[in-house]
């Protein structure tokens, strides 16, 4: 991979248009002292850590194989913990590097889930779990994961290579599949990475632990290899680390957040009861509309009236679905509601709020009480430990140009990466975000131009090459100076 030093014909139009830049009072350095802070019009540093809006350098190429091995898992996506070719590949991939190589992490767990939630082990499902580890003498002991699902969505790119796949979800959907989340990038930058530190296996000592996970989209897949002894049966580490694709960011930079970066994820389902009857004689009717209508309103106030300002959280009915004909009031509704927060207290009393509202509207109208089921599988919010992010951006920094590194705040997304720092031992997690957007179209899109396709769009298509070759390079500089305990 070559990353020259000179501006871009774009990040020199960004320049001259106002973008980051000296002339605009700007102290855009390049030393490799981690990220840029850039100073107002008048001197004073901001508060905020802001980089250029594109990367100020030439984009870097990746390997041509790296390439071609995006192409085929881009082409041949796999839905949750249905993953077998996929890890198949990867594998394959660390036993030619010379990691001592374990398939097949979670299978048991996925079987028992399966049962659970199926009542039968759906055909084709499995805990695909790879789990690699080379030894490079006494150091610390790093983990490096990558996700392998793709989502049930039809792929709209312009790709030569897009997806054609049909498949069945682990809840019985029929869909076309498509890696619309960035999984494809995440796999192939995963093995670039173990390539570049087997290749510079003298600048670090310690151990390395690659671990390619199933099920991330469904939430599940950390938990099932945790669970099938992913820190007992192996090298336990002393620091977690991952990448995600960024659909709201330019290729060749990369963004980060310290502290909570990504936020619990709840699902829960309200089924509203009521009388029903013909809809001219609402009278003799417990209208379960009306009651449902009453929770949605309600509900908003557990955001705005009980949520320290300074906290986090949201609260979105997502589906409200009741009744089939104009003139018949139904006998139930129900609400599907995504629930999402950052502390583990507020998470709990948003919950215990949901329940207490429902309980409380129907009551009001006279109606039964609502029946309100919390999910038990959630996404806990993903910490970066401070400490660790901030040696780890700081090499990054070093290897792609700190102007290339950016400080943003967190998201409401979730991610259940978040597990492995959340066990017992409690062990220092860092997950960053790798842009993955052409500059010219990002650059078009700040401009007015057309909108970005999001993470999960039919339409997302990375700029994979550069994107690829940055996620190198980064992980690579984080995961080596993580080894200098």
């Amino acid at each position: 991979m070559f990353r020259p030093a000179a501006l871009t014909a774009l990040a020199l139009v960004l320049v001259a248009c106002g973008g980051p830049g000296k002339d605009k009072g700007a102290e855009a350095t390049a030393d490799g002292q981690g990220p840029t802070v850039l100073t107002t019009p008048n001197g004073q540093g901001t508060d905020s850590v802001v980089p250029a809006s594109a990367p100020a350098t030439l984009l870097p190429t990746a390997d041509p194989s790296l390439v071609e091995l995006y192409k085929r898992l881009h082409a041949a996506p796999e839905l949750s913990f249905e993953e077998a070719n996929t890890s198949a590949i990867l594998a394959t991939e660390l036993q030619g590097l010379g990691f001592e190589v374990t398939t097949g992490l979670g299978q048991d767990w996925v079987v028992d889930k399966s049962m659970k939630d199926n009542g039968r082990v759906v055909d084709g499902v499995g805990g695909y779990g790879v789990v690699g580890v080379f030894r490079n003498g006494n150091g610390p002991t790093v983990l490096i994961r990558t996700d392998m699902d793709a989502l049930p969505v039809p792929e709209q790119t312009d790709f030569p290579f897009a997806s054609k796949v049909e498949a069945t979800t682990w809840t019985g959907v029929e869909s076309n599949v498509m890696h619309a989340c960035g999984h494809d990038v995440h796999m192939t930058t995963w093995v670039g990475t173990a390539r570049d530190l087997i290749a510079n296996k003298k600048k670090w000592k310690g151990t390395l632990v690659m671990i390619a996970q199933p099920a991330e989209e469904i939430g599940l897949g950390a938990e099932a290899m945790l669970a099938d002894g992913l820190f007992t049966r192996f090298p336990k580490p002393d620091y977690n680390i991952a990448l995600h694709v960024s659909a709201g960011a330019p290729a060749g930079t990369v963004e980060y957040s310290t502290g909570f970066a990504l936020a619990n994820v709840d699902s829960v389902d309200v089924v509203v009861k009521g009388v029903g009857g013909h809809g001219a004689y609402p009278h003799t009717t417990k209208d379960p509309i009306l009651v449902a209508s009453n929770i949605v309103v309600a509900l908003q106030s557990l955001v705005s009236r009980n949520t320290d300002p300074q906290d986090s959280a949201v609260v979105t009915v997502g589906s409200f679905k009741a009744g089939a004909k104009h003139n018949i009031i139904p006998d139930d509704a129900t609400l599907l509601i995504t629930v999402r927060s950052y502390d583990d207290k507020t998470r709990q009393m948003l919950l215990d709020g949901i329940k207490r509202i429902a309980k409380g509207e129907a009551e009001a109208f006279g109606a039964p009480e609502p029946e309100v089921t919390v999910e038990s599988d959630y996404t806990p919010a993903t910490y970066n430990d401070p400490d660790t992010t901030a040696r780890t951006m700081k090499a990054v920094g070093k290897a792609i140009g700190a102007t290339n590194v950016k400080q943003v705040k967190p998201v409401m997304g979730g991610e259940d990466f978040s597990q492995y720092g959340r066990t017992a031992e409690k062990i220092p997690s860092v997950i960053f975000w790798l842009g993955a957007v052409d500059p010219a179209k990002y650059a078009d899109s700040k401009n007015g131009g057309a909108s970005l396709p999001s993470l999960h769009s039919s339409g997302f298509a990375p700029d994979y090459d550069p994107t690829i070759a940055t996620g190198v390079e980064a992980m690579s500089a984080a995961a080596i100076e993580l080894f200098k305990d």
